[in-house]
C-alpha cells in the first residue's frame, strides 16, 4: 500500500474523514473480492463490506503493526463474512469422515487450463458451508485447526467439507468440460 500506514491509522483512529476514505479506497476493491467468495451475491458482498468497514474503524486504534495494516484488514472482512454466513444460518455440515484427506489427482489438471473468474464462478456455486471451508483452506491458507476454531466446528467436520467441496468442483468442472466439447 503506498500509503503511510502509520499516518492513515493515527488519522483513521481520531475519525478523520479523509484518512478513512484514503483507507476505504485503497482496499474496498480488493476487499469486495475477499467477500464474494463467501457470498453468493454482489449486493450481499457489498453489505459484508460495509459492515467490515464499520468494525475496521470502530477496531482501528487496536491495530499494533505487526502485521501489514491490509492483512489486518482482511482477517476483519473474513471474520465479517464468516458471521453473516452464520447469521443467515447458511451452514450445512456433513458429519466428519475418517478419510477426507483422500482427493481424486484430477482436480489440479481439469482446473490447469480455467481462468481465475471462472474458478470463483464455481466456488459460488458450492453450499455455504463448502464454500467457506474451501475458501478458508485453498484460497486464506488456514489449515484445518484453524478453521475449526474459527467456526466452532471440529477438524474432521472442516476436512470433511473440503473434501466435500473438493469433489463438487470436480463434477461442476467435468460437466463444463463436457459442454465445451460438445458431449453432452
Amino acid at each position: 500500500m503506498p500509503l503511510d500506514e502509520r499516518a492513515l491509522v493515527s488519522g483513521c483512529t481520531r475519525n478523520e474523514r479523509g484518512p478513512q476514505k484514503r483507507l476505504y479506497d485503497a482496499l474496498a476493491g480488493r476487499m469486495l473480492v475477499v467477500c464474494l467468495r463467501y457470498v453468493k451475491s454482489r449486493m450481499e458482498a457489498e453489505d459484508v463490506l460495509q459492515e467490515a468497514f464499520v468494525k475496521v474503524f470502530d477496531k482501528i486504534g487496536t491495530f499494533r503493526f505487526e502485521c501489514p495494516l491490509e492483512a489486518w484488514v482482511k482477517r476483519i472482512v473474513v471474520n465479517t463474512a464468516l458471521n453473516y454466513l452464520r447469521n443467515q444460518r447458511h451452514w450445512t455440515w456433513l458429519a466428519p469422515v475418517e478419510d477426507a484427506e483422500h482427493e481424486a489427482a484430477t482436480a489440479a489438471t481439469a482446473a490447469s487450463g480455467l481462468h481465475v473468474e471462472e474458478l470463483l464462478a464455481l466456488v459460488q456455486q458450492l453450499p455455504p458451508g463448502c464454500r467457506a471451508v474451501f475458501n478458508l483452506y485453498a484460497i486464506e491458507g488456514y489449515n484445518h485447526r484453524e478453521i475449526a476454531e474459527l467456526l466452532g466446528v471440529t477438524e474432521g467436520t472442516s476436512k470433511a467439507q473440503y473434501s466435500r467441496a473438493r469433489s463438487l468442483l470436480q463434477g461442476m468442472l467435468a460437466n463444463q468440460n463436457r459442454v465445451k466439447n460438445g458431449t453432452i
